[in-house]
Order: C-alpha cells, then sequence, then structure tokens
C-alpha cells in the first residue's frame, strides 16, 4: 500500500478558489452578483477575477503578500475572495467599522503590499496611512512599516469619481492581462489564504492566519450542515469581513448561486432584497434580528428564509420572534480562529412536535460539531478530561481540526498559548447535554462567581429576553460586599415601553425571581438607550462590568438617569453611567 505514490491526477492541493472555476464552467449564465442594477454572471466574475489576479502580479505582488481592502459587501470585496489568492496572496479584509488609529494599527502589522478602500471610507484609510507615515520619526530607532499601494473602489452601480491617487479598481480590472500572469497555482494547501484581525472584546486584536485546506473544509461542511441546495440566492447581510463572510464568499461560487449585495444590512435594504430577489439564505449576528423585527410592518416573506446566526449565543424569546416573520433559524457557533462556523444546531425532526418556546430553547444551543471538524470538546481544564454530560458540569469549549487557524501572525507566544495537549482553547465556558448537544454558557471571562457559585451571565439574559418589554440585555458582575460579586444587568426598552416609565427596576428583579434560583437575580438593573456594541456588533461587557463596578447596590426603584463618561456613547440616554 505504502509504495504507491501520490500523482498530479490523484492528490491536489485543497482550496476554496477552485469553486470558482468550476463556477463559470458549470454555472457559466447564471447569475453571479447583483448590487442595485448591476449584476454579472459566474462567466463574468471569473473573467474579472482573473484579470485583478493579472494586475495584482503586474504590481509585484507575489506569494504571501497581504492585500488589505476597507470596504462593504460590494462586488469588489466578493472578487477579491478568488483574485487575491489567485495571485498567491493573502487577503486581509478590515473591519469597516474601525477607526483611523485601528486602521493604521492593522496596516502596521500586516505591511500590506496593496490597499484597496471603498469610497466611502478613504478619509478612514488615509488618515491611518497619515498615521502611519508618522511612525519612526528617527528619535527612538522605529522602523516604519512599508506604505501599500492605494486603490479606490468607487461605486460599481452609481461611480461618484472619487480618486486619491492614480489607482482605480475598474481600471486595474481592465488592464490585467491573465496571458501574460496567468493565476499562480497553490502549490500547498497549508499556505495562507486570508488573514483577519480578531475583535478584541477580551483582549488586544490578533492577526489570525487561515490556510487554503481549513477554508475548503470548512466551506464544504458548513453547506452540508446547514443543508444548502443548488443555485441559493444568499443575502449579504453578514460582513464579508468577518471569518470571510462564514467562508459563504466561497461557498455561494461552490453552489452556483447568487450574491446579492448591499452596502449596510437596514431594514429597508433587506426587505428591498427579499421582495425583489427572493432571497433563500442569509446569515446575521443575533443583534441583526432586532433590525429584522423593528422593521416587520410590511408585506410578508413571499418565501421563508433560511438564517444560520451566531456570534453570541440568542435567546430563545427572541428566536421566537423572529420565526414568527417566516425566518428559519439554525443555530451556529464559532470564532475567528475557528475559520468561522465550527459547530451547527442540528435540527431533530421529533422536536417539530414541541411547544414553539420549547423549541427555541433547543435551537439556541450551540449542537454538534462541524462534520469537518475531527473533534470538539467541553474539558476541565485543570485535568484536560472531558465533562460529564450532564448538562450542568461546566468546562472549557476546545476544538481540534483543519477548520482551526495556522495561528496568530507574528505573534508565536500568543499561538503557543492558544493550543493544549492537541486542543484549541476557545475561552469558551460551556455544558454537554445528555444528547451531545453543547450550550455555551459564558465567555471564561465573563462568569460571576457570587458565593462560590457559577452565574452563566447566559442564563439570566435569556430570562431577561422573556420580559415582554425587553429589546436587549446584558448582563455582568458587580462587587457585593458579602457575596464578592452579584448579576447586575443592563437592560434596552422596546421603543414602546421606552421613557414611558411603565416598567421598573423591582418589576424585572420580581420577573427574573419568578425564574431562577434567587441567587443568580440581578441585585441591579440598569435601563440604558442602547448597550455598547464593538465594531463586530458584540456587546461590550468589558465596558459594562468597568460601569458595574462604579455602582452601589440600593433598594431597586424606578429607573434614574445617571449621569455618564463621555466615551460611553451609547448609554447616555435612557439611563446614563
Amino acid at each position: 500500500m505504502d509504495s504507491l505514490p501520490k500523482r498530479d491526477a490523484n492528490y491536489v492541493p485543497l482550496s476554496p478558489i477552485t469553486f470558482l472555476h468550476r463556477a463559470a464552467s458549470v454555472y457559466a449564465d447564471r447569475t453571479s452578483v447583483v448590487y442595485g442594477a448591476t449584476s454579472f454572471t459566474w462567466r463574468q466574475t471569473h473573467h474579472r477575477c482573473l484579470r485583478l489576479a493579472a494586475a495584482l502580479q503586474s504590481l509585484a505582488v507575489s506569494k504571501n503578500d497581504v492585500v488589505s481592502v476597507i470596504a462593504p459587501n460590494t462586488p469588489a470585496l466578493y472578487e477579491m475572495h478568488f483574485a487575491v489568492p489567485m495571485a498567491g496572496a493573502v487577503l486581509n479584509a478590515i473591519n469597516t467599522r474601525l477607526d483611523a488609529a485601528n486602521v493604521a494599527a492593522i496596516v502596521r502589522h500586516a505591511e500590506p503590499k496593496v490597499l484597496f478602500v471603498d469610497y466611502q471610507f478613504i478619509r478612514v484609510a488615509t488618515d491611518a496611512l497619515k498615521a502611519v507615515m508618522g511612525d519612526g520619526d528617527g528619535d527612538g530607532g522605529e522602523v516604519r512599516a512599508p506604505l501599500p499601494l492605494l486603490v479606490v473602489i468607487d461605486d460599481a452601480d452609481k461611480p461618484t469619481g472619487a480618486r486619491v491617487g492614480e489607482l482605480e479598481y475598474e481600471q486595474l480590472v481592465a488592464r490585467g492581462d491573465p496571458a501574460r500572469y496567468p493565476p499562480r497555482p497553490v502549490e500547498d494547501e497549508w499556505d495562507a489564504v486570508a488573514l483577519n484581525y480578531t475583535s478584541g472584546t477580551t483582549s488586544a486584536p490578533k492577526g489570525v492566519v487561515y490556510s487554503h485546506r481549513g477554508a475548503y473544509l470548512n466551506t464544504m461542511g458548513l453547506l452540508l450542515q446547514w443543508g444548502v441546495g443548488h443555485e441559493p440566492v444568499y443575502l449579504w447581510s453578514l460582513p464579508m469581513f468577518h471569518c470571510n463572510g462564514w467562508t459563504f464568499t466561497w461557498g455561494v461560487a461552490a453552489r452556483g448561486g447568487t450574491n446579492v449585495c448591499i452596502r449596510a444590512p437596514t431594514a429597508d435594504a433587506m426587505y428591498a432584497a427579499f421582495a425583489a430577489h427572493g432571497v433563500t439564505h442569509m446569515c446575521a449576528a443575533p443583534v441583526l434580528f432586532n433590525i429584522l423585527l423593528d422593521g416587520a410592518c410590511r408585506e410578508p416573506l413571499r418565501r421563508p428564509v433560511e438564517v444560520l446566526t451566531g456570534g453570541a449565543p440568542p435567546p430563545a424569546a427572541l428566536l421566537e420572534r423572529v420565526e414568527r416573520l417566516g425566518f428559519h433559524v439554525t443555530h451556529a457557533y464559532g470564532m475567528t480562529e475557528a475559520t468561522g462556523v465550527v459547530m451547527v444546531c442540528e435540527w431533530r425532526e421529533q422536536w417539530d412536535a414541541l411547544p414553539p418556546s420549547e423549541r427555541a430553547r433547543l435551537k439556541a444551543r450551540q449542537g454538534v460539531s462541524a462534520l469537518t471538524l475531527a473533534d470538539a470538546d467541553v474539558k476541565d481544564l485543570k485535568t484536560m478530561e472531558s465533562v460529564p454530560r450532564d448538562g450542568a458540569t461546566m468546562g472549557e469549549v476546545v476544538l481540534r481540526g483543519s477548520n482551526v487557524m495556522k495561528g496568530y501572525f507574528k505573534n508565536p507566544r500568543a499561538t503557543a498559548d492558544a493550543f493544549r495537549d492537541g486542543w484549541f482553547l476557545t475561552g469558551d465556558v460551556g455544558v454537554v447535554h445528555p444528547d451531545g448537544y453543547v450550550e455555551i454558557k459564558d465567555r471564561s471571562k465573563d462568569v460571576i462567581i457570587s458565593g462560590g457559585e457559577n452565574i452563566s451571565s447566559v442564563e439570566v439574559e435569556a430570562a431577561l429576553y422573556q420580559h415582554p418589554a425587553v429589546r436587549e440585555a446584558a448582563v455582568v458582575a458587580m462587587p457585593h460586599p458579602h457575596w464578592g460579586e452579584t448579576p447586575c444587568a443592563f437592560v434596552a426598552l422596546k421603543r414602546e415601553f421606552a421613557g414611558a416609565g411603565e416598567v421598573s427596576e423591582q418589576e424585572v428583579v420580581s420577573f427574573c425571581r419568578n425564574r431562577m434560583a434567587h441567587y443568580m437575580v440581578p441585585r441591579k438593573v440598569v435601563f440604558v438607550d442602547e448597550l455598547p456594541k464593538n465594531s463586530t456588533g458584540k456587546v461590550q461587557k468589558l465596558a459594562l462590568r468597568d460601569m458595574a463596578r462604579r455602582l452601589r447596590l440600593r433598594a431597586p426603584d424606578k429607573a434614574r438617569p445617571v449621569a455618564a463618561p463621555a466615551r460611553h456613547g451609547p448609554l447616555t440616554q435612557t439611563a446614563r453611567l
């Protein structure tokens, strides 16, 4: 058996960019991308990517060079997911919600050869480059990061004429010559395909490197596990910069689908896309559910829309409300370091007979490991033993498989710390139910320890979401003179209840006491207009913990405005801290 060698005909490196060549061959005349009145076929998208890859090579972009881009969900950003690795380079899609200082930090660290920037973000990009230019003045011996070539991406549907310098995206695509600069073949599936920076909710952002193999396997596994058939119509409500759109940038090509691109996931844009294009699939963080709910007073959906959600455990009550609108929600779990989704709450037919609230509770669990992940478990990190399947004993979620990142770019210490005994440590605390489904209980840093008892902030939040007036809720630890820590709840009310004075702190506390053990009940409820969120839409619990530490316990009563530090802008209306 061992004498049979690998050959070019029976061993080809796995890479997600192969999906584009197949789509151009098999689905040539199908619509690949729609953006306003602009659309392309798969044949056209393939041709454009070939030309862009050639143009990048003509700019001396070579293997392992980083190509960065700041853009919303547009055809250009979609094309770059294929064209950049076809040139042998590594795609770095930068979060469009970052300010110039954070963009500058990424540019310094990633050292991109080229920086593409959408016309809407020219100011952020140029300010970031000015900050990088100001580095290394010679006084401290610093070495300034090399400045990238800047390429402006004008609007494909309604060009604005915005320019900075000589390079513009469409002109660059037009001048690419694939005959002179053909795509560079992927020689090793372990080569890097993408560089994504973490959101930094619990620590400083780090550059996460994906391999061609990991991206390919994650894409294939997720398509199978979510049950994506051929010719899906996929709405880009999830930012492509977020784990490369959970790898659906490549996955839609694999199924010959249509990418419906929108610049921002507003209620108007999403519901217009549902009506105009017959959207079948979309991905969304739970924060987007409130946008869908707020914009729901429109015509009913023409067809059910499959929604894959993740990013934070969605409360069961929120899932139930969304599904009433015609959205069929599948819950998933993932992280930047694992190439996106690594667990899916696979639905079981026997659950269909359960009451809606029970179905929603089951659906809110994170589920079972991705098909292409070698293993996922919940372990006691002191012993590295698996926790019992009792739905109660908490441990840390750990992963093993090709989906897991190559490592942190230029950070060997952080890379080494992230792995232990053949496992990747996620930092998420969870339990395993008797049926084998995992449920995340908290981030390890978010667990509240009160009198020696571990309190899951996620469980308390789930109870708060059952209150008919609650739109958003987040629970963190606040100091307690006797128990050490106790839960503190930050609550944003629905529009019809906000400012009416009908919902008091005492009422919310009493509501919780009827639904959980009393030691888990929040001792403090703070009403806010909006929860503070980071650039990816996740709630900034670090900021909330800082605020909670400054609060004093008192008898609950009506919410009262209190003064707020200026840096906590989202908490400056209904109640101020």
